[in-house]
């Protein structure tokens, strides 16, 4: 009997151990639980908990946490530990982040994914070390426009129109097609239509989609054979807290994280058929852009976008050149 105590005691105190040094990670996002980037989220938090290291993966969707713009400085500082973000909202601390939502760079999604793991994206994993950032899901998502009254397929389309863009570079490039802009987080996009605010709008297709935007627009231009927009939208991690963690907490992460990034790059892809049937159902015309149409984008955005990279980033012509250079 007194060795069966002694067992029961000598579990009990290694059991309170484990719980003395299990940890947990705080992860905001601006997301519906419905929207892919909740279920990256989710799945990394999900193989981690399998991992039984000590670790758990707390998860604040919807702006509970920060609001949609507020995450990245949070993060480098280490007063939370990850986050899913379109990496552009941080192009104030960085100005190279706006490089990851340049229209016209990104041709279809599997050219996204070589670009995740180029030279071009590990000069940008350096300019995030210096800010204590690092990526553990690399994610590209691709978008469309839509319309409260009339389709957008072409520049001309846009001339006098009110409009929400994600990232400076589409707001350069709009505004040099004559649109007028206001700036806004992709939460904000549904109010804004409702109201008046906004005439049209460009984002992913997955927050067009999860943000019910079908429900207040007349026309849906989605991404198609020739998608203007792509948005890089990593599921990032404060670098000194990964460092912090055991070893086997870090192979946990990398671990969970190859299998959210697999399912990430399918489940972009399919995002974007599902929002055309999602808006059609609801009763909303689908547009289509040509290549001519996207030509004719990507020569406004060499003279306004690119142009102001250009300008306003020391490197910038180092690290446009390294984007263009994968095939």
């Amino acid at each position: 009997m007194n060795t069966m105590l002694k067992t029961a005691a000598a579990v009990a105190i290694f059991a309170l151990g484990g719980i003395a040094e299990a940890r947990e990670l705080r992860l905001s996002h601006q997301w519906s639980n419905q929207d892919v980037r909740h279920q990256v989220a989710q799945i990394v938090a999900d193989e981690v908990a399998k991992a039984n290291v000590g670790l758990e993966i707390r998860i604040f969707g919807s702006q509970s946490l920060f609001k949609a713009r507020e995450q990245y400085k949070p993060l480098s500082r280490g007063q939370l530990d990850m986050t899913v973000l379109p990496l552009a909202y941080a192009a104030g601390q960085q100005p190279a982040y706006n490089l990851t939502l340049m229209p016209g760079l990104v041709k279809n999604h599997d050219h996204a994914a070589r670009l995740s793991h180029s030279p071009f994206m590990k000069a940008l994993e350096e300019k995030m070390a210096e800010d204590d950032v690092m990526v553990l899901v690399h994610g590209y998502l691709a978008g469309g426009f839509a319309g409260k009254d009339k389709c957008i397929t072409k520049p001309e389309d846009v001339k006098g129109l009110q409009m929400r863009a994600a990232g400076k570079a589409f707001e350069q490039m709009l505004a040099g097609a004559g649109a007028s802009i206001a700036s806004m987080a992709s939460s904000e996009i549904y109010n804004a239509f409702q109201t008046g605010v906004l005439d049209a709008a460009n984002t992913s297709s997955s927050s067009f989609v999860s943000y019910r935007i079908y429900e207040v627009v007349n026309c849906y231009t989605p991404a198609g054979d020739v998608a203007l927009w792509f948005m890089y939208q990593p599921l990032l991690m404060n670098k000194s807290t990964f460092e912090s963690l055991t070893p086997e907490q870090q192979k946990a992460l990398r671990d969970a994280a190859a299998k959210a990034e697999a399912f990430y790059l399918e489940e972009a892809k399919k995002q974007d058929a599902e929002s055309v049937e999602v808006f059609r159902k609801a009763g909303v015309q689908i547009a289509q852009m040509t290549p001519e149409d996207f030509e004719a984008w990507r020569e406004i955005a060499r003279q306004t976008s690119y142009k102001a990279f250009l300008e306003d980033v020391p490197d910038g012509q180092k690290l446009l050149d390294l984007a263009l250079s994968v095939e």
